[in-house]
């Protein structure tokens, strides 16, 4: 289903005007066609920023979900366009644009992570202070006299020397990704779900092309491995072939990299 399919869904905001207020009921969610949204919190010592949407960013899907009051505020920072999602229509979007499913999967997967990564965390704290009111007075006089860490030494300022290793760099070669660990994401911060890329081109996609999550470097017997991820909409080449999604491409000392409309060069100067 194109975009244009939605155009009767498609409302105007101005800049300032609220789209939705914490405690309000919805049953509906946005997403951002042109403009910035903030989303944010209302507290005692003012307003709470806590993301800003651009072009391709969703936010207030819970309400369509799982038909609970809305948790935080959306109001726009410019002249925006949104498209307004009911249930009816959800089905339609999901299907015509996979990387929303997708990043609604990661988000509602991560929810569920913190949730019981802090579950994990209050159970830990409960059995720490019950090991400690049981152990003896000794050794909790021990640990209080325990003589303070010395500092840390101040690292030695070095000159800058050419870059060396794996890294990314743009077809100007003015910005380089360095590539450090066997599993590296490439793609843009997303605001929906809070997760930042290892290799993030936020900086250098002004056309907003990479998808969030675009594409995967897995370093394996000493060769990086280039994947595009799922849901990735405009395509990952190399050597302006097209990769297929899932499956890996090996890169070389020169190859050139697309993700998007961004070029790439891929540099191993081992």
């Amino acid at each position: 289903m194109p975009p244009s399919a939605f155009k009767d869904f498609t409302v105007t905001y101005r800049p300032g005007e609220r789209i939705f207020s914490e405690g309000e009921k919805g049953a509906e969610f946005f997403v951002v066609q042109k403009g910035r949204v903030e989303i944010f919190q209302e507290q005692k010592k003012g307003r709470k920023p806590l993301a800003h949407m651009e072009k391709g960013d969703f936010f207030g899907e819970l309400s369509v979900l799982l038909d609970v009051p809305r948790a935080d505020n959306a109001e726009a920072l410019e002249k925006c366009e949104l498209i307004v999602i009911n249930s009816t229509v959800f089905d339609q979007m999901i299907r015509s644009n996979i990387e929303i499913a997708v990043r609604i999967l990661r988000k509602l997967s991560l929810r569920l992570l913190e949730t019981t990564q802090k579950l994990q965390s209050v159970q830990g704290t409960a059995s720490a202070e019950n090991a400690d009111a049981s152990a003896p007075a000794t050794m909790i006089a021990e640990e209080e006299s325990a003589p303070p860490l010395e500092a840390a030494p101040q690292a030695e300022v070095v000159e800058e020397e050419p870059l060396q290793g794996a890294y990314l760099e743009t077809d100007d070669g003015e910005q380089h990704f360095i590539l450090e660990g066997d599993t590296l994401t490439i793609g843009r911060f997303d605001p929906v779900t809070g997760l930042k890329p290892e290799v993030d081109l936020s900086s250098v996609d002004i056309n907003r092309s990479v998808s969030r999550r675009h594409a995967k470097l897995q370093l394996d017997n000493g060769v990086y491995q280039l994947s595009e991820e799922v849901g990735a909409l405009n395509g990952t080449l190399v050597n302006n072939r097209r990769l297929v999604p899932g499956k890996p491409s090996p890169l070389n000392d020169g190859d050139t990299v697309h993700c998007g409309s961004v070029q790439l060069k891929f540099r191993n100067k081992t």
